[in-house]
């Protein structure tokens, strides 16, 4: 393949995701393969490492064991979360100085690195910084090429079909869960409530919830002395994308409770946190934002929330809120995802290589979903799962919840 690259760089940033490990093996090692001659860098901590200039060289014996990172989740190379376009908050964290454009800062480290694309593996805050930064490359007749990979557990980009690292989130969800389940047993009149990551999204909860039912199904029980399905079964799924009434539910999950002597609750932590909120400023606590504006959802704690107004509406002599996300977000990829990952990471490189911009991924709004290159305007974050699938009603209906629940406008 005839082409003019000489020299790549990729980056990790956002949080992280199954996916970023793996998706960085896979570039390097299609790379080696199809252009051996070109260098390769990774800067260290994201836009963060970019800014600072800070970055390390993949070296032969990196490039000859790239598979090693298929086995590890995380990212070898660090995360941060940094927006290029907030000035203020790249000025206060050190990483430009007072008075300088991060992005002007970031396209003269590049060219003084010498490289000619830049692979960026994140989220669409990632992929938005990322078009950022192209628009000024060529705005600014910087000859750089920009590729990004979409990943998120939220599977909430548009108009990716699926983003690298989703599934095996939710799969490790449901491990993380049947193990947490087991407290039901500790206590009598016992509340669980499972806090999944997804701040505008339900589409992990949800699939987090469908992969624990059909484990569940796989299981042997042996119900004559207290072991039975239905005390490790899910009783009520809470999304963003769903309005409930919570008198009502309490008054259904009384009957859960008085029948099983436990509730276990799936919440998405999106759920919700309108009304907690505008609680929090109703009380005068200050709320704190990330470099991107959202609220940050540690301080917000929608499970601790929906655990305290169950917990007394059913009686419950003992209320454990457990959060999966660290856990789910900070594993290796599965053998889904990774022929995922693998697949756009060598389109990845093929467009690079034919110096073309843009993020690679399955577009749900052209070609079927086929994998391709995606305009980096076309990205956008804030995709909303769809209650109304068939197979998510079968779920609450299943689980006895479906009349309760009605879409949000």
């Amino acid at each position: 393949m005839s082409t003019d690259v000489r020299k790549v760089a990729f980056l990790t940033a956002g949080g992280l995701a199954p996916c970023l490990s793996s998706a960085l093996g896979y570039l390097i090692e299609r790379y080696h393969t199809m252009a051996p001659y070109v260098e390769q860098i990774a800067y260290i901590n994201g836009y963060a490492g970019l800014l600072k200039g800070d970055s390390l060289s993949v070296t032969s014996e990196v490039r000859e064991n790239c598979a090693v990172l298929q086995d590890f989740g995380g990212s070898p190379i660090g995360n941060s979360r940094v927006k290029l376009t907030n000035v203020k908050d790249c000025v206060k964290r050190g990483l430009v100085a007072d008075g300088q454009d991060p992005l002007h800062a970031a396209a003269e480290q590049l060219t003084s690195d010498g490289v000619d694309v830049l692979h960026t593996i994140g989220g669409d805050d990632t992929n938005t910084a990322a078009a950022d930064l192209a628009a000024f490359l060529k705005s600014n007749d910087y000859q750089l090429t920009v590729v990004g990979l979409p990943k998120t557990i939220d599977n909430d980009v548009y108009p990716i079909r699926q983003s690298l690292g989703a599934w095996t989130a939710a799969e490790q969800g449901a491990r993380f869960f049947e193990n947490v389940v087991s407290e039901n047993n500790a206590n009598p009149q016992m509340l669980i409530v499972h806090e999944i990551m997804g701040r505008n999204c339900g589409w992990l909860t949800a699939e987090t919830a469908r992969i624990y039912r059909d484990r569940l199904a796989t299981m042997s029980y042996l119900p004559e002395i207290g072991l039975g399905r239905e005390r490790r079964d899910i009783h009520g799924i809470y999304l963003p994308e769903m309005k409930f009434d919570i008198a009502a539910e309490a008054e259904r999950l009384r009957h859960t409770m008085a029948q099983h002597d436990c509730v276990n609750l799936f919440i998405s932590e999106g759920a919700g946190v309108k009304t907690i909120l505008d609680e929090m400023i109703a009380r005068g606590e200050k709320v704190t934002l990330d470099p991107f504006g959202h609220p940050r959802l540690d301080q917000v704690n929608p499970g601790q929330w929906f655990g305290q107004r169950f917990a007394d509406m059913l009686g419950a002599e003992k209320t454990l809120v457990q959060k999966s996300g660290y856990f789910a977000r900070s594993a290796p990829a599965n053998d889904r995802d990774r022929d995922l990952i693998e697949r756009c990471a060598h389109l990845a490189v093929d467009c690079a290589l034919r110096r073309e911009s843009g993020v690679v991924g399955e577009d749900d709004d052209c070609n079927d979903g086929t994998l391709s290159l995606i305009a980096f305007d076309r990205i956008k974050g804030g995709k909303p799962f769809d209650p109304n699938q068939t197979w998510f009603q079968n779920l609450l209906r299943d689980i006895g919840q479906t009349v309760f629940m009605k879409q949000s406008t």
